[in-house]
């Protein structure tokens, strides 16, 4: 008898023993558990932690409650202004209710993938290329809303979308390489011409000082050929200041200056009279205007002494005697 009740109790205890390892299960802190029996779905949500079914009867499946990170691959399509671009993102999404994310969609991640495909391509087709180059907030926010809008009911929130990569053409980036230099050098252009305006407003206001100070332009001067002595050059470039030249112009500068009389210049030969008077005169009006209107004082001094030299430099010219005047006058001796 004993023996019999010892073997009901192990056998009890073995069955028992069975029945928990068949119903026990283990939901971690990350998941949740849905419990169908015989395919109805049960109403509460299992959470993490030990948990107990009835084996045979009772199916769970557990639901990760993590967020997601799916590569959406790269689509092609054409923008608005009719350029062929290739967009890639990434989407982070979560499950906040298992229930529906069982019951309501086969998969859901599959759904979540197609879904984020058909998006992009919609948002590459409405938006022009600089939209896509740079505002891409605005179009990660738009491409948010396309996806949570369906993925809402089924348990799925959209975390945020995120635009990674746009590739353009090579002709097209030859392009926008061309534009962004002539804007640039536009630019540079714009800069260099401020900054000459900006100095020739200060030269001018110095170009004052120095007016109202003559000294302060010697002074300056002395600093400038300290300034290139320093360089231990070999050759001193010293500058001539045009005002000294003016100021010696000025001093010496008389009220009138006379041409040299035709009684004080040597007279020509014969014969270079003779070839200047065969020579054609030029008209009044070209002679008129070959000469100056008004020659400074220094000038004319200069043009009389020029002239003066070239006439002592001039060689005498001795005219041969005609043999036949030599013989009349021997016959009338």
């Amino acid at each position: 008898m004993v023996e019999e009740l010892v073997t009901a109790g192990v056998t009890l205890a073995s069955v028992g023993a069975v029945y928990v390892m068949a119903a026990a299960r283990v939901v971690k802190q990350y998941e949740r558990g849905v419990v169908l029996r015989l395919g109805k779905l049960r109403s509460g949500v299992r959470g993490p932690g030990f948990t107990m079914i009835l084996p045979f009867v009772d199916r769970l499946q557990k639901v990760n409650m993590q967020i997601v990170t799916m590569p959406v691959p790269a689509q092609e399509g054409i923008t608005r202004d009719n350029v062929t671009v290739r967009v890639d993102a990434v989407v982070y999404f979560k499950v906040v209710d298992a229930a529906d994310a069982i019951i309501r969609v086969e998969d859901y991640r599959f759904a979540v993938s197609q879904m984020a495909q058909t998006s992009l391509r919609s948002i590459i087709g409405k938006s022009e290329l600089d939209d896509l180059l740079s505002n891409r907030e605005k179009l990660n926010q738009g491409l948010e809303l396309m996806i949570d809008s369906p993925a809402v009911e089924w348990g799925v929130s959209i975390d945020r979308v995120e635009i990674k990569d746009v590739s353009l053409p090579e002709t097209m980036k030859r392009s926008m390489a061309r534009q962004a230099e002539a804007d640039r050098e536009r630019r540079a252009r714009v800069i260099n011409a401020d900054a000459e305006l900006q100095a020739s407003k200060k030269l001018a206001e110095a170009a004052g000082v120095m007016s109202e100070q003559p000294a302060a332009l010697q002074l300056r001067l002395l600093q400038t050929v300290v300034a290139v002595a320093a360089e231990k050059n070999s050759t001193l470039v010293l500058p001539f200041p045009v005002e000294l030249l003016r100021f010696l112009e000025r001093a010496q500068q008389p009220t009138q200056v006379q041409q040299p009389s035709a009684q004080n210049q040597p007279s020509l030969p014969q014969s270079q009279q003779s070839s200047d008077q065969n020579q054609p005169s030029l008209p009044q009006s070209q002679q008129s205007s070959d000469q100056p209107p008004e020659l400074s004082a220094q000038a004319q001094r200069l043009l009389a002494q020029w002239q003066q030299s070239m006439q002592e430099q001039l060689p005498p010219v001795e005219t041969p005697l005609d043999p036949d005047f030599g013989g009349s006058k021997s016959g009338q001796d």
